[in-house]
């Protein structure tokens, strides 16, 4: 059986990962607490059921009883059931964005928390240890609904037992990715949005990627990288590291970057590893 547990802040997309997961064939339960997942498991091991894949969403909504979320967890690990722990986080202030504008109640907020942004503050304090322990982190900051939809579909289905790859373009002036683990910046090459007619297209398109790669700059960059990730990515993965975020960066994220995103995406998969493509900000 393929358990998968869904955490992280309220506001986050936990909604759309998990509508996400129902697209994939994954029988999928909101706002479980903690001390149920076992009963899950064992339910999903009888010979009889025909449940082989389930999400679980943890959070907390569960009030005091998601405290128990890490000795819940330790349980499955005892009874060699497997499991990854998926992790949506967002910065505050899109937090604080969201639920303005969806109107919706905070499920920690209350006396003790009298405004939107105290509650949002208190519940990353008592979500922090299952981030801790998160097998995947997906920061949700820069993505729509739409596009953490896509990520989740890409990324889980599949099915891959190795390390999950995210190769990632991003402009520079929109900010770094939080859940970026490796960042590049490509604003030493030759920038297309000079030329009058790649200003309007984006790095996966031909023409801007093959500008992008007829400079000598950048062949040698390529190469350097393919050097560096041929070392790296198999290291990672011994070292049990579950996913891997690879982020490239120009000034706006639609010509440079993608291009290296879109070439090193094809060389990760190439490498046989499940990889994901994202172009944050090709079309802002």
């Amino acid at each position: 059986m393929e358990l998968i547990i869904i955490s992280g802040m309220s506001g986050a997309g936990k909604s759309h990962a998990l509508r996400a997961f129902e697209d994939l064939g994954y029988s999928c339960v909101d706002n479980v607490p903690p001390e149920l997942i076992e009963k899950f498991a064992e339910v999903c091991a009888m010979p009889d059921c025909s449940i082989n894949r389930m999400v679980l969403v943890v959070d907390s909504r569960s009030a005091e009883l998601f405290s128990k979320l890490p000795s819940a967890m330790d349980v499955l690990k005892e009874k060699k059931v497997e499991f990854k722990l998926l992790f949506l986080d967002a910065s505050n202030e899109v937090l604080l964005k969201r639920y303005k504008e969806t109107r919706r109640r905070h499920p920690l907020l209350s006396d003790a928390n009298k405004s939107l942004a105290e509650a949002i503050q208190t519940e990353r304090m008592k979500i922090q240890l299952a981030k801790n322990r998160a097998d995947i982190i997906i920061d949700t900051t820069h993505l729509s609904g739409k596009a953490l939809t896509g990520h989740i579909i890409r990324l889980f289905s599949a099915g891959s037992n190795g390390m999950n790859i995210t190769v990632m373009s991003f402009g520079f002036k929109y900010g770094i990715p939080n859940d970026a683990d490796l960042v590049f910046d490509v604003r030493c090459l030759p920038n297309p949005f000079y030329v009058e007619d790649l200003r309007d297209k984006f790095g996966y398109n031909k023409e801007v990627y093959d500008y992008v790669f007829k400079w000598e700059s950048a062949k040698a960059l390529r190469l350097k990288l393919e050097e560096l990730f041929s070392l790296l990515l198999p290291l990672y993965a011994e070292e049990g590291k579950a996913s891997l975020v690879i982020a490239f960066g120009c000034t706006g994220g639609q010509h440079r970057s993608v291009a290296f995103a879109e070439y090193f995406g094809g060389f990760c998969k190439h490498k046989n590893y499940h990889t994901s493509l994202i172009h944050r900000d090709a079309e802002k």
